[in-house]
Formats: C-alpha cells, sequence, structure tokens
C-alpha cells in the first residue's frame, strides 16, 4: 500500500451533502412562500423546515429574492414540460394533467402566490418570466409539429396555451373539486375543435 494514503481526506463525491442542503433549502422555501407568501416567510424557518443551521441558508442566499426566485425555477420543469406520444389531443390532455397536479403543489401554489402584484419584486418577475417563457416554448414547439404532421391548421400556440390552460387555474384556484381528465378532455376537444373549425379553408 502506498504511503500516506491512509492520511488522505476522503474524496468528495459530485453534489454530495452540499447539493443535498441546497436541495432541501429549495424545497422548504417553496413549501413555505405557499402558505406564507415572500414577504412572510423568515430564514429560521426555512432553516428548521430543511432540517439545516441557519447559516446554510444565509451563506448560500444571503438575499431572500435570490431565494425565492432559484426555488421557483427549481421546481418549475414539470409545469413545463409537453410530451409528443403522436397524439396531440392526448398530450394536450396530459399536459394539463400535470399542470392542474404541479399547481396542487407547494411549489405551484408558490408560483400562484408569486404571480400576486405584492410579490412582483425584479429577482421573482424575472423567474416567472423565464418559467413562463420556457412552458411557451415547450408548448410552441408540439404545436408547430402537430402542424407540420398536419393535425391542426396554423395556429397561435400561445393563444391555444391560454384557452387550454385558464380553465386550469381557475377550478385549481377556487379549490372546491379536483381538476379531473374529463375536465382536460373537454377543454381540449372543445379548443381544438374550434381552432379546426375556424380556420381559413383555402
Amino acid at each position: 500500500m502506498a504511503e500516506g494514503i491512509a492520511d488522505r481526506p476522503p474524496a468528495r463525491r459530485p453534489g454530495g451533502r452540499s447539493a443535498r442542503v441546497r436541495a432541501q433549502i429549495l424545497a422548504a422555501t417553496a413549501e413555505l412562500v405557499a402558505r406564507d407568501g415572500v414577504a412572510g416567510f423568515r430564514y429560521e424557518e426555512v432553516a428548521e423546515l430543511a432540517g439545516v443551521h441557519k447559516t446554510s441558508v444565509y451563506r448560500n442566499w444571503p438575499d431572500r429574492e435570490e431565494l425565492v426566485a432559484e426555488a421557483l425555477l427549481r421546481y418549475a420543469e414539470d409545469l413545463a414540460s409537453v410530451a409528443d406520444t403522436g397524439d396531440l389531443h392526448r398530450d394536450l390532455v396530459d399536459f394539463l394533467l400535470a399542470l392542474a397536479g404541479g399547481l396542487e403543489t407547494p411549489f405551484g401554489q408558490t408560483l400562484e402566490q408569486a404571480v400576486l402584484p405584492a410579490h412582483q419584486s425584479p429577482t421573482v418577475r424575472q423567474a416567472l418570466s423565464r418559467i413562463l417563457d420556457q412552458r411557451v416554448a415547450a408548448l410552441r414547439r408540439r404545436v408547430d409539429t402537430a402542424v407540420d404532421r398536419g393535425e391542426l391548421p396554423p395556429v397561435d400556440s400561445s393563444f391555444l396555451g391560454e384557452m387550454i390552460s385558464g380553465p386550469v387555474h381557475l377550478i385549481v384556484n377556487r379549490g372546491q373539486r379536483a381538476f379531473a381528465r374529463t375536465d382536460a378532455e373537454r377543454v381540449v376537444g372543445v379548443v381544438l375543435a374550434g381552432i379546426r373549425a375556424t380556420a381559413p379553408h383555402d
């Protein structure tokens, strides 16, 4: 055995504890902001919920708005994805169900809270803009593919996205019932039928 190997410090695995701590802090932030809003949460509560020391939060995010913005961006991926199975109706239905499920999570509630004017700090507003841009871009790619395949006439993908996602936000935010697959089927069916029926004919 080579001399001195036993005296070497253990190699640090990529990510390791630091990555776990950051993930715990971001998850705790999303949950607390969903409960108390951007202005209402405290670093002490973030640390307690994340199971870390308060200094770990301050050291990584000395600015609370930066912490909120990163939490928003970290947990936004699932809300900004649209599958491509070759069946546009099915893909949009699944997208709406994923959106509804995401909005019911602490992160989704965080996103809805952050949209309120009282929480429109420049940093948070930029994060929201990036999340919305990602969602629009993903939907545009799927719609453009459908148009290229002849599944759909040329259409403004942003308008289509607003038409199908609006009812999801309305039903979820009311909190009176869950947004179900039957809801998604009806919304997508009506919107796609309307787009096809009103498309200009050559």
